[in-house]
């Protein structure tokens, strides 16, 4: 989440927004979020991560990493998905696609 906070600047430019969730609490997503200045969710339960058709990992009840960039209709425009630490979208990646797909318009 710090990365994207990083490029919150270059996000802005492009008049985008983004958010972050967390399978934790209120008090421990709270902790995490301090000193970010986009919401982070909380609470994210197993029935989300199907929803979301992301992994969830039994062993620490946890969602893997699940990135969306949508347009302004809500259309899903590209994801990620990881299965562990490896395969999360970097923040300057995201700036880039989005970029790219606005030069398209």
């Amino acid at each position: 989440m710090a990365d994207f906070e990083k490029e919150l600047e270059n996000l802005d430019v492009l008049d985008a927004e983004f958010y972050a969730a967390s399978v934790d609490d209120i008090e421990k997503a709270s902790e995490i979020a301090s000193g970010l200045s986009f919401p982070v969710g909380h609470g994210v339960t197993r029935e989300d991560a199907t929803k979301l058709e992301s992994w969830w990992e039994d062993r620490r009840s946890i969602i893997q990493p699940s990135e969306f960039i949508l347009d302004e209709n809500g259309t899903v425009l590209t994801s990620t998905y990881s299965s562990g630490p490896i395969g999360r979208m970097q923040a300057v990646n995201a700036v880039k696609l989005i970029t790219l797909y606005e030069s398209r318009k």
